[in-house]
């Protein structure tokens, strides 16, 4: 039996396994390979591996892991864990199963966008979803928030930092209040609430939005607001408790309300989701981990 089951090959997942392999545990990393940010083409707010991209950093974080032998790894999709003597067992798709003594939820969480035509194409090249991830790049340029989500106010004020050229656009939706609207154009902020037939541009650069009623506005970039959930139900079925975010709730070194359950990563915090928080998150849980094996055996 293992000292330790990984769920998720993200940065929470992977500094888990540096800080399990460094304190000499036996832990396995389960992932599927199908990462939510998969688009990005550079990741920043990481210090020395600021504009690096996913696969560059998951690259070298396997290439550092590979370093210590009681840490491996599997592209396997875990659809099931349960409780059994001494610890877990972990079934993959494949149905393959692994048992360990702790398990760590890394899993991450799951974006709805909004369902707009063209919006894939542009998605994680001018469009982004979070502007302490890409605010920098688009500073200062004509910029669109595209939401349909009610926290939209709150995002625009963010925004509004790094451009004072903001559209938003709603599809639509009438998801602001009166006070909210007259507020954002105070500050110079249109708002369209016309449904949108398309986006435009070229390579991945967005260029204009397109209204069903044939108005159209240029943009060079921006933000979508979409939709959070967590993208394993492994937790919540395994009665881990959530906050009113959907996030995992855990303690300062990562541990559920179910005993030998930790989680870490997006999937306990939900906002902000920065790959350097996710990191951290994993490596306070590891920690957690091997803490309460040394306990357990002394």
């Amino acid at each position: 039996m293992l000292d330790c089951i990984i769920i998720g090959g993200g940065p929470a997942g992977l500094s888990a396994g540096l800080v399990l392999g460094r304190s000499l545990r036996r832990a396995v990393i389960l992932d599927h390979g199908r990462p939510r940010h998969a688009r990005t083409r550079h990741s920043h707010g990481f210090l020395t591996r600021d504009g690096a991209s996913p696969a560059e950093f998951r690259q070298i974080a396997h290439q550092e892991l590979s370093e210590y032998p009681s840490i491996s790894m599997m592209q396997e999709e875990v659809v099931e864990v349960q409780p059994v003597y001494g610890g877990f067992i972990a079934r993959m798709s494949s149905g393959r199963e692994t048992a360990g003594r702790k398990v760590l939820l890394s899993t991450g969480l799951r974006e709805i966008l909004p369902s707009l035509p063209g919006l894939e194409e542009y998605y994680g090249q001018s469009l982004f979803s979070c502007p302490y991830c890409d605010g920098y790049e688009l500073r200062g340029k004509r910029l669109v928030l595209l939401a349909e989500t009610m926290n939209v106010f709150s995002t625009a004020q963010m925004i509004h930092h790094w451009s004072k050229d903001l559209v938003i656009c709603t599809n639509g939706k009438r998801i602001l209040n009166v006070e909210q609207h007259k507020r954002l154009v105070s500050r110079g902020i249109r708002v369209v609430e016309q449904p949108i037939s398309k986006l435009s541009g070229s390579n991945g650069r967005l260029e204009a939005i397109w209204f069903r009623n044939g108005q159209t506005i240029e943009r060079e970039g921006g933000f979508v607001t979409p939709q959070l959930s967590q993208a394993s139900m492994i937790g919540p079925r395994m009665g881990c408790h959530m906050n009113d975010r959907g996030a995992l709730i855990t303690d300062h070194y990562g541990r559920t309300n179910i005993r030998g359950i930790y989680a870490a990563g997006d999937s306990t915090v939900t906002s902000p989701t920065q790959l350097i928080i996710a990191a951290a998150e994993g490596s306070k849980a590891a920690i957690g981990i091997n803490m309460d094996l040394v306990y357990e055996d002394f």
